[in-house]
């Protein structure tokens, strides 16, 4: 499986979790009837699970964590399962901040979810037999959701060239024990809606572009934003920490400026920049994570 592959998985699941192909390592959710409650960043780590303790215990332990020690002060709470860290704005403050500004953050998140995640999705697919890049995306988004273990032990073992018809049929099984449990699990249905469409496309190897919830994954849009685009010399422009800045970001501000969206102009991929071109994007239909080839082109750039 190449690491391109493994990157569209992560998307996928990404898209589930917060809309986005890279994720939002800033977002922080609570849904009515959820028993995770409080759940952050991009992979949703929940409260009541304790892995949102885990996690921010890993990222407090970082050197160079700028919000570690007003998050420290928390722990304990984490640490214990308080429920009432659901609505404390102070907590979801420092968590949205974090997520958004500290590049350590993001680090930590990547290498927590990738631990308690996709290694033991990975390690599952290949003890089942599982082989097909989307069979270990089907596996990955049941060890983030829960109930892997379960549904595999009564479908049974894979038989023998029968990978594709078995988890076509998890599918189906995993379908209808969602839609069974307690609000909101049932409104997730739709990630088996989506498998379902991937396995009727064929699409094992999981191509790219490739189109998951209204967004399209590319490789554009699995690159970071400090590295350049397959083939050129652009880079991918988005909101990152620190701020991204350059002859390149000054040339999208003048754009946008010439298209009659004002702005500040002065060389750095901030917030406020972020903001202009989502609306830019809006405007002109254009679904892209960041400032890719299409906005580009949208732009005249």
């Amino acid at each position: 499986m190449t690491e391109l592959q493994k990157e569209t998985i992560a998307a996928i699941v990404n898209v589930f979790e917060t809309g986005r192909v890279r994720g939002d390592y800033s977002a922080v959710t609570v849904l009515k009837g959820d028993s995770g409650h409080l759940t952050y960043g991009r992979s949703q780590a929940t409260l009541g699970s304790g892995n949102l303790y885990k996690l921010l215990d890993l990222y407090c332990q970082q050197s160079n964590a700028p919000f570690a020690q007003p998050l420290k002060f928390y722990l304990p709470r984490f640490q214990r399962r308080d429920l009432t860290l659901d609505n404390d704005t102070q907590v979801r403050g420092l968590l949205e901040q974090a997520g958004r500004e500290d590049a350590a953050m993001r680090v930590t998140q990547d290498q927590f979810f990738n631990a308690s995640y996709f290694a033991p999705a990975a390690r599952s697919a290949e003890a089942c037999g599982i082989k097909r890049p989307l069979g270990l995306a089907i596996v990955y988004d049941s060890h983030v959701q829960g109930g892997w273990d379960l549904l595999r032990t009564k479908l049974g073992p894979i038989p023998a060239g029968g990978e594709e018809t078995w988890l076509g049929k998890y599918v189906d099984a995993r379908q209808k024990w969602l839609a069974g449990l307690r609000p909101p699990l049932p409104s997730t249905t739709y990630r088996m809606d989506t498998f379902h469409k991937l396995i009727e496309q064929s699409a094992w190897d999981l191509p790219i572009p490739l189109r998951v919830r209204g967004v399209t994954i590319t490789p554009e849009a699995l690159m970071s934003g400090d590295r350049p685009l397959p083939g050129s010399s652009r880079r991918i422009l988005r909101l990152a920490s620190p701020y991204l800045r350059g002859d390149d970001v000054l040339a999208l501000q003048q754009a946008l400026k010439q298209k009659g969206i004002d702005n500040a102009m002065d060389s750095v991929y901030g917030p406020l920049t972020d903001a202009l071109v989502r609306k830019w994007q809006q405007q002109n239909n254009i679904e892209e994570d960041g400032v890719g080839p299409a906005t580009l082109k949208s732009l005249g750039l």
